[in-house]
C-alpha cells in the first residue's frame, strides 16, 4: 500500500499552464461590480419615481393614464424609466443567474435555466423599451369614444 500525500493547505499550487490562464476572465467579479453600482442606482432611480407619481402635485390621486402620457411625453422621464427598466432587469438576471449557478447542479440544468432567464430578461427588455418609446396615447386612427379626455377630437 503506497502512501497518499496531502499538501498543507496554504501551500502553494502547482503552476498552470499558459494556455489555461489565457481564458481565465474576471466575469464574476464584473458581475459583483455591476451588483454593486447598478443597486445604488437602482435605489436613486426607484426612490425618485416613487417621489414623483405618489408625493409631487396631487399625489396618489393624479396616478391615471394622463399622468403616465404626460410623463412619457417629457424624454427626460421616458429615459429616467429606460434606465430603471433595464438596471432592475439586468440587477434581476445577474442575481437569479447566480443562485443558478450555486443551486443547480447538474450542467445541462443549468444551461437551461439560465437560457429561459436570458431570453425572459431580453423579452421584457425589449418590450418595455418599446413601449416606452412608442407609447402614443392619442393615436390618429382611434374611435373617439375610445380616445382619453385630454386628445383633440379627430
Amino acid at each position: 500500500m503506497a502512501a497518499t500525500t496531502i499538501a498543507a493547505p496554504r501551500s502553494p499550487r502547482s503552476p498552470r499552464s499558459p494556455r489555461r490562464m489565457r481564458g481565465r476572465t474576471n466575469t464574476e467579479l464584473y458581475a459583483w461590480l455591476f451588483m454593486r453600482v447598478s443597486g445604488v442606482l437602482l435605489m436613486v432611480l426607484v426612490f425618485g419615481h416613487l417621489f414623483v407619481n405618489l408625493m409631487v402635485g396631487e399625489g396618489i390621486n393624479a396616478l391615471d393614464f394622463a399622468f403616465v402620457a404626460g410623463k412619457w411625453a417629457d424624454p427626460f422621464w421616458q429615459v429616467w424609466d429606460l434606465l430603471m427598466l433595464w438596471l432592475a432587469m439586468i440587477h434581476g438576471s445577474n442575481g437569479l443567474r447566480t443562485i443558478i449557478n450555486d443551486y443547480a447542479e447538474r450542467d445541462q440544468l443549468r444551461m437551461w435555466l439560465k437560457v429561459g432567464l436570458y431570453t425572459a430578461a431580453a423579452i421584457t427588455i425589449v418590450l418595455g423599451t418599446l413601449v416606452i418609446f412608442t407609447f402614443d396615447p392619442c393615436p390618429a386612427d382611434a374611435a373617439a369614444e375610445l380616445l382619453p379626455s385630454f386628445c383633440p377630437a379627430p
